[in-house]
């Protein structure tokens, strides 16, 4: 490889939004997650909101609420 060309390559702290933590390599000197596999419904089996720029707000305006109620049997 020719020298002083390459970005420098160290080790990094990821923060994710539930407060894990975990090391890494990359070119980036600070990274910040949303949503990391300590957390992720897809691995935890749990179902959780995650609120992206008030994209809940915006479907319960446009369905009026009327979604999370239940019907009567």
């Amino acid at each position: 490889m020719k020298d002083k060309i390459h970005p420098k390559y160290d080790d990094v702290e990821v923060r994710c939004a539930c407060g894990n933590k975990f090391k890494t390599r990359s070119t980036v000197k600070d990274i910040a997650v949303d949503i990391c596999g300590a957390c992720h419904p897809f691995y935890t089996g749990k179902q959780k909101f995650v609120d992206a720029a008030g994209r809940v707000e915006k479907f319960q305006r446009k369905f009026g609420g009327k979604y999370f109620e239940q019907k009567e049997k």
